[in-house]
């Protein structure tokens, strides 16, 4: 998500007649589910192999130069050729359904936006595969090794609309099998994803963006890798933090600790202060959100206590998780407390919650 900045997010907003907040909702499920559809897909060989053979033929760009080199009507179908060319029509529409209904963008919108993101998703991806040398299985590894951590990163209303569609299993936390099997008459994916890349390279330009998708789904969540892009903004316009010296391509480092995914319990605490610090604009809303918000500190306190079990690398990987989703905190903090009358309220709560970020936040 770090690769979706405010512009590109803007664009996005513009190009569907949307506001800016619907449009980063709507990106924030439209981009883990359509990675968790991949991560199924590559579960067959047939899956495997078109996919790569697909991303094998795209010209990569960065997400504002693929939005600038097209209509936002030719990119929508472009990507949606491709997407229903791997998934097959009905799961797209079911997709785009579950999608428009959780974003309030309705079916054309989710559509829309999945023929935006398709482009984006799978030129990453393919620069990633060209940039590593991965073959049809090494690109199928790496996927299925992040299939958990992107089915969690799926916002909880979503999955459970794609759950109750039968194409997650919330359960397990996997992707059903229906995605694989609707994408595993070869011929007719082959024919699909030729036709589509050869729209997409006449709609697109062919700028490098050496960077890779994988890790969009942390969005603002679940940052198992962190990406060296100088100079770039993020969502909440701050640089994007460095890549760890890890190898691309390698398993999310195990952020377990006595049965507890610490990764999941940071997210559902950042999701629960992203809502409870908006809605603190007076001395009322101070009041109510001090429940939620000392609750969240107490979970992070948790995480903190647990975290020293980790590995090394696992504490340096937590870091950066939470390093990530601190600048939007941090604006959202800054707000409540030039609230009229909410600071001598949240103060205390506020200061607590910023230090215990700050403290997590250094390896």
């Amino acid at each position: 998500m770090q690769f979706l900045t405010p512009e590109v997010l803007a664009q996005i907003a513009s190009f569907l007649g949307i506001d800016r907040t619907t449009a980063q909702k709507a990106t924030a499920g439209a981009v883990p589910s359509l990675l968790a559809g991949l991560a199924d897909l590559v579960g067959t060989p047939a899956g495997s192999n078109q996919l790569s053979k697909l991303l094998s033929q795209q010209q990569a760009g960065s997400p504002a130069d693929i939005l600038r080199g097209a209509s936002p009507e030719r990119l929508a179908e472009t990507g949606t050729g491709m997407l229903s060319g791997l998934f097959g029509a009905g799961t797209m529409g079911t997709m785009a359904q579950a999608i428009g209904k959780f974003a309030g963008v309705g079916d054309g919108g989710g559509s829309s936006l999945l023929g935006i993101l398709g482009p984006i998703v799978l030129g990453a991806l393919g620069q990633h595969q060209r940039e590593t040398g991965l073959d049809a299985n090494g690109l199928a590894s790496l996927l299925r090794s992040q299939k958990d951590q992107i089915s969690a990163a799926i916002p909880a209303g979503l999955a459970s609309q794609l759950s109750a569609a039968g194409l997650i299993d919330q359960a397990g936390t996997g992707v059903r099998s229906g995605m694989a099997a609707a994408s595993a008459a070869g011929s007719r994916i082959a024919s699909a994803s030729e036709r589509a890349s050869s729209a997409y390279a006449t709609a697109t330009k062919t700028t490098q963006w050496p960077y890779w998708l994988a890790a969009l789904v942390v969005l603002g969540g679940l940052a198992w890798y962190a990406f060296d892009r100088p100079g770039q903004q993020t969502v909440a316009e701050q640089t994007a933090p460095a890549r760890p010296a890890t190898t691309v391509g390698m398993a999310p480092t195990n952020l377990t600790v006595d049965g507890v995914n610490l990764a999941s319990q940071v997210n559902t605490t950042i999701d629960s202060l992203k809502s409870a610090l908006p809605s603190i604009t007076d001395a009322t809303g101070a009041q109510a959100a001090l429940p939620k918000i000392n609750a969240a500190i107490s979970q992070l306190d948790d995480v903190g206590t647990r975290a020293a079990k980790l590995t090394p690398e696992g504490r340096t990987a937590l870091a950066k998780l939470i390093a990530a989703a601190m600048p939007a905190i941090n604006q959202m903090c800054d707000k409540v407390m030039a609230a009229p009358g909410v600071g001598p309220i949240a103060k205390p709560a506020i200061d607590d919650l910023r230090a215990k970020l700050d403290s997590l936040a250094r390896v």
